[in-house]
Order: C-alpha cells, then structure tokens, then sequence
C-alpha cells in the first residue's frame, strides 16, 4: 500500500478542484450533480473532525459562461472581468449546497502579496486558525480580480496556490483532483505506452523533467509541471499529497481509505521549512 494505510488518520486536509472538474466539457456550464457530491464529502469529512479547506477553481469560466464569451478570454482585463462576475456566482452556488447540510463556508481570496507581506501572512493564516475552531470550510481561490501577472504577483494556477496553503495551514494531506488520473512516465494521451507511477518518494530533478506544462484542455490553467511543483512545496512543508482524477470526487473517500487511487507524493520536510522560499517574486520579496 506504499504508505497509504496512514492517510486516513490526517487530520488537516487540503482539497483544490480545477475548473475542467468543475463544469461540463460540453457547455461550459457548472456540473451541479458533482459539486454536490463534492460538497457532501468535504462536509462529512468535517463532521469526522476533520479540518478541511476547499481550493477551487472555476470563477473565470463561470463568469465566462455567464458573460457570453465563447472562447477563453486571453486579455488580463477581461479575465478580470469575468473573476469577477464567476466569483459571485461560484461562491453562490457553494453557500447554497453547504447550507443544505447545515455546513458553514467561507470565502478567502488571496493574492501572491498575501504571503510574501509578514503580516497578511500572519492575519490569513490567523483566520485559517479561527475558521477550522469554529467548524467551517474555508474556499479558497486567487482574486483574479486584482493579481498582477505583470508584476510577478499572481500565483498562475490552483495548484501552486493549494500548496501554498497546505503549507501555510501546516495541513498534512493535498488532494489535487485533477484532469488526469495521476502523474505518469509521459503524457498519456499522447503516449499510449505512458505508465502511472503510484508512489513518489522525492521530488527530484528527474521527476520534474518529466512533468508536462499542458493539460489539454481548455478551462485549466495548470499542467502537470504545476503539479509537480505543487509536490515540491507541500512534501517539502510536510504534507503527503495526492494527484487524482476529478471525474470521480468519491476519489476523495478512496484516497483516506488507503485505495491505490492516483500518485501519492510522500511528505519529505525539509529542516527549517520556510514558505517563503518557495514564493519567488521580481520586485517584493525580501
């Protein structure tokens, strides 16, 4: 089992699900039969005493779809504008399905200067703290509306970001539901011959070369060298992380059952773990 027989005793766990996961490939619009499976699970995870953040994905396609736009926007001022229409709208739809099982959620958006500044830092991690005492979910996303590409000041995907967190938080399992069902020797789609490798002790040089930068799709942002980045940060902060299919968000439940389900990437912390060494910016970091 390679370890996993222990994944269903963590206490502090980090869930991000990308927009592909998210919405219907067909139309674009949110697949709602899966996000309430997905809010069911988290919930009852938090019933079971669990701390449990939800990293998602999904306000840009949502504001997208709303706004009419047939492709994915490629200027920062209409992406911008479509966070934030989505936003609103996202958030809606998850306030709606967590209150049906008397499940409080929260909204935190964050950009890259929440963390490189001390004391945003310090105040979101804060009010992670008092969150998870008072018994809710927090869902995170980046505020698309105001981080700055330009600047260096933006995270670039979800998966950087719920690495981020998971660090932050010092949770001790990253789920990544992804587009693919784990991370393989080659793109799978392209290469029939590709295998799923099913447990990985270090991220090394080796293991990043082999990570692609695309995805395939057009809603997500990040590619597996995301992921694998994402790997880097979270093993590093002491979090064992998981890439899994998001087609099946029950993949959740098989994950803290200890199932051969996706890549586990085993937590390796690194001596004096500090966050802000995986954080790089052009012109604020000290």
């Amino acid at each position: 089992m390679q370890g996993r027989e222990t994944l269903k005793d963590k206490k502090r766990i980090v869930v991000k699900i990308g927009s592909s996961s998210l919405t219907h490939s067909e139309t674009g619009s949110l697949n709602l039969d899966k996000m309430e499976r997905l809010v069911r699970i988290l919930t009852d995870l938090r019933n079971q005493g669990k701390d449990v953040i939800l990293v998602t994905s999904g306000a840009i396609a949502v504001g997208r779809k709303a706004l009419g736009l047939l492709e994915k926007p490629k200027e920062r001022s209409v992406k911008q504008a479509c966070a934030a229409v989505g936003q609103a709208r996202l958030m809606m739809v998850y306030q709606k399905l967590f209150s049906e099982y008397n499940q409080i959620a929260a909204q935190i958006l964050m950009t890259k200067y929440t963390m490189i500044n001390d004391i945003s830092r310090n105040n979101a991690k804060n009010t992670f703290g008092e969150l998870f005492h008072m018994g809710v979910i927090p869902i995170v996303n980046e505020n698309d509306t105001v981080s700055t590409e330009e600047l260096d000041l933006d995270f670039g995907d979800n998966d950087t970001l719920s690495a981020i967190v998971t660090a932050l938080v010092e949770g001790d399992l990253l789920i990544l539901l992804s587009d693919i069902d784990g991370f393989y020797t080659d793109d799978p789609r392209e290469n029939k011959d590709a295998e799923l490798i099913s447990c990985v002790e270090e991220v090394n040089g080796q293991l990043i070369s082999m990570a692609k930068a695309s995805t395939g799709g057009s809603l997500g942002t990040g590619g597996m060298a995301t992921k694998v980045s994402a790997a880097r940060i979270a093993t590093a902060s002491g979090a064992d992380m998981i890439i899994a299919s998001g087609d099946n968000v029950r993949n959740i439940n098989y994950v803290l059952d200890g199932k051969e389900v996706g890549t586990l990437f085993k937590a390796k912390k690194t001596n004096n773990f500090n966050i802000m060494d995986y954080i790089t910016t052009k012109q604020y970091q000290k």
